[in-house]
């Protein structure tokens, strides 16, 4: 089956960014350096995910009970299925409850029938916040895992750090949706150390162990929710697994290699360690007790592999990417970093002389928002994508905003979540922080398998009373169809394209691609022309009558 290329390469300008005087939805659009693709984004407060394409404009839409919120984030398969986490609105009777709680793991295919769903929300475990997806279809996801006050004081918790009489630790499983079976898990709580008390588990010297957590580290005031692992991705080659602990302003990675049993030690696998820690880094002091050890994480979200989408001849592959929420009283940034991993030892390079922390020392790319870095702010969700073509995409959480920027620093489109408290807003409508929460927005290629043979014509917007003109006025096409009476088809094309012209004058004709390049002129004499098109580059392309574009049509892969 050919590929319909996506209809938002329809808004291709020729020319400068446009920007409109919206105030939600599309802010700004420069469709010449701005990535093809297009946006999926499960907004807070509501229950639908949308795909929109580069204009603002939703090409679908999984719908979902009014009940049902996002819990937290959805992510869609190559094969077109999405996946999803959401649970139940109403909370106030759930046993385990923290902002990013879940409950139920779905997988719907395109026309949103329901294919899989797996429940976890009871008196001791409960999903939360991401998963994230693998290359044999199953799913690893992050749960809360409840300990109670006797159980955490024998792990050699402090007393005083103990609030409600209980701890939320974190438990992180593979499940088979096939199957409905759970293959793999991994508990935090197998891997702890403790200096407050000999007479108790886990009793050792905390900087003779980085590859241990430390069960006495609270930045949270004693509340359950101790760790509140915020992010989790999955690196098939390596088969390791990367979390991102905001209440310990870490990042960890853990060998997946291992089976359940070995993840519960520190022996096997092909890390050697079994469970424990392979790499951790953002806050040295948390294992080194070193004050002076620079910090380089504040409550970040969104850690990830960089290897999605972007070559290997990309500098940052085999990279981390992360979103750094609160380095600033003010600001938020983005941030690239590279561990020093060896393949011969299957270890991450750890400066054992001097600083005895693992490497790198610092970032290798640090960005905000180019024009006033106080417009990248999010104290908490928010999210952070190289695109293929090297530009960035960047969401701030709190305030529903998403932009994509170049290596330049130019920005190349804005678009602002149009809900409120999880109501579609009005064009023109202000926002204010936390109105439109937003936990993450990704863009897939327009070439992405998930999207073969979808017809995107069909356009909504989110966003009431919305300016349906500003795509047309990025094209800037003259409206000459009825005067000229031009049609062309089959649209999209293949190999060949029909124009037909009822005017009898001759005429030039000339077709352009989107890169503004002539590609063939044709003289008009009325009735019909047939075109060759087959070694025309898939895309869009404009057609001009005497210089005025009067049409266009797409030449499918």
């Amino acid at each position: 089956m050919k590929k319909i290329l996506p209809f938002l390469a329809l808004y291709i300008l020729l020319g400068s960014t446009v920007v409109a005087q919206n105030t939600v939805g599309l802010l700004s659009y420069d469709p010449m350096n701005a990535y093809d693709g297009y946006n999926l984004m499960f907004p807070h407060n509501q229950p639908n995910v949308y795909l929109l394409n580069n204009c603002g404009e939703v090409v679908h839409v999984w719908e979902d009970e009014e009940n049902f919120r996002p819990g937290n984030i959805a992510y869609l398969r190559p094969d077109g299925t999405l996946v999803k986490g959401k649970r139940d609105a109403n909370v106030s009777s759930d046993a385990i409850w923290a902002g990013g709680g879940g409950e139920f793991l779905e997988i719907r295919d395109w026309d949103n029938n329901l294919i899989w769903q797996f429940e976890m929300n009871n008196d001791s475990l409960r999903l939360h916040h991401d998963f994230t997806l693998m290359d044999n279809g199953n799913i690893i996801a992050v749960a809360w895992e409840q300990k109670s006050e006797e159980e955490a004081i024998q792990a050699g918790r402090n007393p005083a750090s103990i609030d409600q009489g209980k701890i939320w630790s974190e438990y992180i499983f593979e499940i088979n949706p096939e199957t409905n079976e759970i293959v793999w898990e991994w508990h935090a709580w197998d891997h702890l150390i403790q200096d407050f008390d000999e007479s108790k588990d886990n009793f050792g010297v905390i900087t003779d162990h980085p590859e241990l957590i430390d069960v006495n580290y609270d930045t949270h005031d004693g509340h359950p929710d101790w760790l509140h692992i915020n992010a989790i991705d999955f690196h098939e080659l390596r088969n390791q697994i990367i979390i991102s602990v905001p209440y310990f302003d870490e990042v960890w990675i853990i060998d997946h290699s291992t089976s359940t049993e070995l993840a519960a030690g520190n022996f096997g696998g092909l890390g050697g360690r079994g469970g424990d820690l392979m790499y951790r880094w953002g806050n040295p002091y948390v294992y080194t007790r070193d004050s002076s050890m620079q910090k380089q994480l504040f409550f970040q979200h969104d850690i990830h592999f960089m290897d999605d989408f972007i070559s290997p001849a990309n500098s940052n592959y085999n990279a981390l990417g992360v979103f750094n929420n609160r380095v600033g009283a003010d600001f938020s940034t983005v941030n690239i970093f590279k561990p020093q991993w060896d393949m011969y030892t299957w270890r991450y390079a750890f400066d054992e002389l001097e600083t005895k922390t693992f490497f790198p020392i610092d970032f290798s790319f640090t960005a905000t928002h180019p024009e006033e870095p106080q417009k990248l702010y999010s104290t908490g969700l928010s999210s952070f994508q190289q695109l293929p073509n090297d530009n960035y995409l960047i969401t701030s959480g709190r305030f529903g905003y998403t932009y994509e920027m170049t290596p330049d620093n130019e920005i190349v489109w804005e678009y602002k979540t149009p809900f409120k408290g999880g109501a579609q807003v009005t064009q023109g409508d202000s926002l204010e922080i936390n109105n439109n929460l937003t936990f993450r927005m990704k863009r897939y290629p327009a070439d992405y398998p998930a999207f073969e043979g979808k017809d995107f014509s069909e356009t909504t917007f989110i966003e009431l009373e919305p300016d349906e003109t500003f795509c047309d006025k990025i094209l800037d096409v003259e409206v000459l169809e009825d005067t000229y009476s031009i049609n062309v088809f089959p649209n999209p094309a293949n190999n060949y394209l029909i124009v037909e012209w009822d005017a009898s004058m001759y005429s030039n004709l000339d077709i352009y691609n989107a890169l503004g390049q002539k590609i063939e002129r044709i003289m008009l004499t009325g009735g019909r022309a047939y075109l060759d098109i087959s070694n025309y580059n898939p895309g869009i392309h404009f057609v001009l009558l005497e210089g005025k574009k009067v049409a266009r049509f797409i030449v499918a892969n």
